[in-house]
């Protein structure tokens, strides 16, 4: 049964990583850069302060750090237990796919970028949504588009990014969560 299922992923890997074309890739290789959306934490964290103030801030910013130094970590763990191999590291798929990205890595199960960006996205997205009600939906679409774009570059298969966005769905929420108790315990913050 895991066999078929990974067949099935490796079918609609190739399916989804297939519909790239040259016109697109250099936006694609943008999305798929870690460094390229630091203006939108940028932007998030400038709204956690304008709505919560300095000494949140300070909360915010540690808990985040945290946050992303944890799905990292358990998606490395992750990788290790399971060395399943990334699809541009597999000899038998190298003449079926389009590999752009700029290196491949080892292991692939499952995705830090889909765990790391829906972590985010869910964690600010909640503390944010009594001020801003629609932001975590377009942080969620965030997300989802820079988890494909692992396909898009050749180095995840699909369930790497649905168990990575799973993953951060539920660290992000937990961290959501602990930030809230940290808020009202220490600032009086509570919503």
């Amino acid at each position: 049964m895991i066999e078929q299922l990974l067949q099935y992923d490796t079918e609609l890997f190739l399916f989804l990583n297939n519909l790239g074309s040259t016109t697109w890739d250099g936006l694609w290789l943008i999305i798929t850069n870690k460094l390229a959306f630091i203006p939108l934490y940028a932007l998030l964290l400038f709204l956690l302060y304008k709505n919560f103030g300095l000494k949140a801030l300070l909360i915010f910013v540690i808990v985040i750090a945290l946050m992303i130094t944890f799905t990292d970590q358990i998606t490395n763990v992750f990788k290790r237990t399971f060395m399943r191999s990334r699809p541009c590291g597999v000899d038998e798929l190298a003449d079926e796919i389009r590999f752009i990205a700029v290196r491949c890595g080892k292991y692939g199960f499952f995705s830090g970028h889909s765990s790391n960006t829906m972590a985010a996205a869910v964690f600010a997205g909640l503390m944010l949504k009594p001020y801003y009600k629609n932001l975590i939906f377009i942080l969620l679409f965030w997300s989802a588009i820079v988890a494909y774009s692992r396909i898009y570059v050749g180095v995840h298969y699909p369930l790497d990014i649905i168990c990575g966005m799973t993953f951060g769905a539920i660290s992000g929420f937990m961290f959501y969560k602990l930030t809230k108790y940290l808020l009202k315990r220490f600032l009086n913050i509570r919503f």
